[in-house]
């Protein structure tokens, strides 16, 4: 299985959108996410995503197939109840920049397009100038949580291990549609950090 992995921003990244779209909608219908999306609102939200300065897609592919992405952009340009909590805080947003979702099928975990992932997204911090620590936010689920499938593994020692923590008092909530809901639902968020020159 020969996989690359490329970054892409500016024409290239709106290309990839609709496919993007298509893998979110994929991706987060399982556990822990259980989101239940639509393309209209996907093509919307992803629409703005690559019109931000410094937005970055770091896609994977297997021949032409896009089966995987990772977004980052900075803080700066995010949606106000993303940096709600830092604004709150008083810190300057233009010292973060925030990773978006990560979505790869199935079949393709655990051969390195994560840890590349993380890699591509930390240099495009660094690209960008005057950034201190990298963040991104993980849905909280309770652990008894009916849902959740026999054998279901956390990500946080992955996380752990590409040098990010637990930013502790550092939540914020997002809303959607979760599958065999009724309306949409907030949902708590949970920060983590990398600060890149520790």
């Amino acid at each position: 299985m020969s996989v690359r992995i490329e970054v892409l921003g500016g024409v290239l990244l709106r290309d990839h959108l609709e496919g993007l779209a298509r893998l979110r909608i994929e991706v987060f219908r399982d556990w822990p996410y259980l989101y239940d999306g639509s393309m209209a609102y996907e093509a919307e939200y992803l629409r703005g995503f690559s019109r931000q300065p410094g937005a970055v897609i770091v896609a994977a592919f297997d021949g032409d197939a896009l089966i995987g992405a990772s977004t980052a952009a900075p803080l700066l340009g995010q949606a106000g109840y993303v940096t709600a909590p830092f604004t709150a805080s008083g810190l300057p947003l233009e010292r973060f920049f925030y990773f978006g979702e990560s979505v790869l099928l199935p079949q393709y975990r655990g051969q390195g397009i994560g840890v590349a992932f993380f890699a591509e997204r930390e240099a495009a911090a660094r690209r960008y100038g005057g950034i201190e620590t990298c963040v991104f936010c993980a849905v909280q689920r309770a652990s008894d949580d009916p849902r959740k499938p026999m054998g279901a593994t956390s990500l946080e020692p992955f996380w752990a291990r590409r040098g990010y923590r637990r930013w502790d008092g550092m939540m914020c909530s997002i809303v959607w549609q979760e599958i065999g809901g009724e309306g949409e639902i907030a949902n708590n968020m949970q920060f983590w950090r990398k600060d890149l020159h520790a």
